[in-house]
């Protein structure tokens, strides 16, 4: 796995209220969930390539019905910071299947279910560019994409840190080694059923004020309001919404109840068709 901002998936649906979020989880949880991780030689999938990968096939009905995992030959060299990162060695790599066979063998799998990762939208990238590789049009319709970063955003707005070692480590799953394929698969599925049985099971009310609380940088703001960032910070302060700053660079934060507000007070909210 790796990282990569995650609401990209959500971006041509914009405003993207907690209500409409909330429909969209409560859609996700009734549905066959194909959660999938990748370790890769690097951030970019236009320059790296993928060295393993581990899919998992799941129901919050049934649970695990399926898993595999396979190392994959590259024929790249894997740079010392991931063998580090991993523990993924050259030489293991080196006695992998090549690229060709691994995919075409994934493909059935990854076309059914909700593609299903912790930051989806760096796995995803990724999936498309290896399939590319092999003259496939890797697509996923985005309503058949769930990120379970942006849910534990939303379920967990007080947690200091949404990673999945972190959230591994605060639930106490048992899982193995973080930064392998399978074991990130499996985390990333009980991270999954968590929250999503919450989200089956707590009421709407219950559900919508945990949303309320997140705290959201200036771009997810802006992707609310519909507007460039610019223009998003203008009217949070003409609405007397103040931010707060995180981190060492001061970055702004703004609740996303308060940006909702904002919506709400100047605008009827657009109707989502994919709901």
């Amino acid at each position: 796995m790796g990282y990569a901002h995650p609401t990209a998936v959500f971006r041509q649906f914009s405003p993207v209220l907690s209500t409409d979020l909330l429909a969209f989880y409560r859609r996700v949880s009734q549905a066959p969930l194909t959660v999938v991780d990748v370790e890769t030689t690097g951030h970019r999938p236009t320059v790296g390539r993928v060295i393993e990968v581990s899919v998992l096939q799941a129901t919050l009905a049934d649970g695990i019905q399926h898993q595999q995992t396979h190392l994959v030959n590259p024929q790249v060299p894997v740079p010392d910071m991931i063998t580090r990162f991993t523990g993924i060695s050259q030489a293991m790599v080196d006695h992998a299947p090549f690229a060709e066979t691994v995919w075409h063998q994934y493909l059935p799998l990854l076309n059914t279910g909700v593609l299903t990762a912790h930051n989806l939208s760096f796995d995803y990238a990724f999936l498309r560019a290896e399939f590319g590789h092999q003259g496939i049009n890797f697509s996923r319709s985005p309503i058949e994409q769930f990120c379970t970063v942006i849910l534990a955003r939303l379920m967990l707005p007080d947690l200091p840190s949404r990673s999945l070692p972190d959230l591994v480590q605060h639930f106490q799953f048992p899982v193995g080694q973080s930064h392998r394929a399978e074991a990130d698969t499996i985390a990333c599925w009980l991270l999954a059923k968590h929250l999503l049985t919450e989200v089956q099971n707590e009421s709407d009310e219950s559900l919508l004020a945990r949303f309320v609380k997140q705290w959201l940088p200036l771009g997810d703001a802006a992707l609310i309001l519909g507007c460039s960032g610019k223009q998003a910070r203008s009217r949070l302060e003409k609405a007397g919404v103040s931010p707060r700053f995180v981190g060492r660079h001061r970055t702004p934060m703004y609740q996303r109840g308060a940006v909702e507000r904002v919506v709400l007070e100047t605008a009827e909210p657009i109707q989502l068709s994919w709901l």
